[in-house]
């Protein structure tokens, strides 16, 4: 089964602000980038992607430019809960909150938020639920970076703490085949 996950395109956030599971808009123009995602995916595919708009915009789009068996949004796709971080300058976040987190981001949770593992259970329940052995069709899930790289320790072993070794770029389509 090929699985094709996809990073949803830039934000309009300015560069080195935290903003996890905020809802913010895409960068515009953005017809360009999506045309270049659509190049790289099945013509037909089963659809998950995360609710919030960065994702849902351009799921709604590739939707409407290949044959869709199913189109789903699953809030277990949503990017980490950075909880009191969000919408904050990574350097306004005060040292003592930031860097425990820093040293062990997977067992630490940010300050009302979540922890990397938190979010590794939740993606890894969403995989056992939605995805299965009987399906045959290619899958298409758009979703962030966080959500990505979860998926492909889960897919390779990795370790949670080696994570950020998988670099996710705004709007890149990794293909996987369980």
């Amino acid at each position: 089964m090929e699985i094709y996950l996809v990073r949803h395109t830039e934000t309009i956030c300015e560069k080195g602000v935290c903003y996890g599971q905020s809802d913010v808009a895409i960068a515009e123009p953005f017809d360009l980038v999506f045309e270049n995602i659509i190049s790289q995916l099945p013509a037909e595919a089963i659809i998950f992607s995360s609710p919030l708009k960065r994702c849902s915009i351009l799921a709604k789009h590739i939707q409407k430019r290949i044959k869709t068996i199913s189109y789903q949004e699953d809030k277990r796709l949503m990017e980490m809960n950075f909880g009191d971080w969000e919408m904050k300058n990574w350097n306004d976040i005060l040292p003592e909150q930031l860097n425990p987190w820093m040293e062990d981001f997977v067992n630490i949770p940010a300050l009302n938020g979540e922890s990397f593992v938190e979010l590794h259970k939740r993606v890894v329940a969403f995989l056992s639920d939605q995805i299965s052995e009987e399906i045959k069709q290619p899958i298409i899930i758009i979703s962030h970076a966080g959500v990505i790289r979860s998926i492909l320790c889960h897919h390779t072993f990795l370790p949670l703490k080696d994570a950020f070794t998988n670099k996710v770029d705004f709007g890149q389509v990794i293909k996987i085949v369980l």
